[in-house]
């Protein structure tokens, strides 16, 4: 039986206008709805007075121009960026640019190969002012944010906790609209079942996603998207056992349900599966796993 994911997908927003969510959170929506951003990218403001501004998006000049309506008349002191995909860093250069601002992220884009992005591409311009690793801290005028490293969407994806909220800023890590997509090479499945877990030791209250709505039991869904991602591996060894050992021949039938638009990145995400089985020794192929390679189940010996 299929995991249910409890998604949450209902969202009230119109682009360029601002909303406060909390007292210390304000979001504003690119105009860039697509089958991997949903409505579009949720831009972050975090304080009042000086602020931060998480994920400044795709380099849209309307959004440009929203953003810094919305923090007429302040200062914006710090510039987060959660990864480097073309929906989520491009406008912190413009915005760095206008506000004087310092970016902060893991690092540059990691590995990736052309014409295997299916989704936003990478931005590989980006690199931060300030190199954020786990656990460290930046502080502004009455926020406090840790920086959560959790790789697996990407090499260098961070999360990022406002202390005073006990809220997470989840990137694309975790969504409520959606599962992630996770495609090697710069996708790692091993590294984001570790980074879906890593999350389950935390006490975070609310995730606050870069697309879609808020997550308000952040437990039960991570633990639904661990339990998700388990059924995928689960299929696997069925269709495996079933005679279907190619990725080509799994996806259809895996995602019967999804539009087939996503079947390339559905595809991507069952290599980064296969990856990660044959990583544990549940199944083999001759050579690197790849998209062409034949699997089979590993014989117990």
């Amino acid at each position: 039986m299929a995991v249910a994911v409890p998604y949450v997908r209902e969202i009230d927003f119109e682009y360029g206008r601002v909303d406060r969510l909390t007292p210390l959170i304000r979001l504003v929506i690119a105009n860039n709805p697509g089958g991997f951003t949903y409505t579009g990218t949720g831009t972050y403001i975090v304080g009042n007075g000086n602020v931060a501004v998480i994920d400044p998006g795709p380099m849209l000049d309307a959004h440009l121009d929203a953003i810094l309506k919305a923090v007429e008349g302040e200062t914006v002191s710090h510039i987060l960026i959660t990864h480097t995909h073309a929906d989520h860093s491009p406008l912190a250069a413009p915005l760095k640019a206008l506000t004087g601002a310092k970016t902060y992220g893991f690092g540059p884009h990691g590995s990736g190969h052309p014409g295997e992005a299916v989704e936003e591409d990478g931005d590989t311009d980006f690199a931060p002012d300030v190199t954020l690793r786990h656990g460290d801290i930046i502080a502004g005028d009455g926020w406090t944010m840790e920086a959560v490293y959790t790789p697996g969407h990407t090499s260098n994806h961070l999360c990022f906790a406002l202390q005073e909220e006990k809220a997470l800023f989840s990137g694309d890590h975790v969504m409520g609209w959606s599962t992630s997509v996770v495609s090697p090479p710069d996708g790692d499945m091993k590294a984001y079942m570790a980074s879906l877990r890593l999350l389950l030791d935390r006490d975070d209250a609310i995730y606050w996603p870069t697309h879609g709505p808020a997550i308000t039991a952040p437990r039960p869904h991570v633990e639904a998207f661990i339990a998700h991602r388990q059924d995928r591996e689960r299929q696997i060894l069925e269709q495996l056992a079933a005679g279907h050992s190619h990725i080509a021949e799994m996806v259809p039938v895996m995602y019967a349900a999804v539009d087939k638009r996503l079947y390339p990145a559905a595809a991507r995400s069952v290599l980064a599966h296969m990856q990660h089985m044959v990583g544990k020794g549940e199944i083999e192929t001759e050579g690197p796993p790849g998209m062409a390679s034949a699997y089979r189940i590993k014989e117990r010996t």
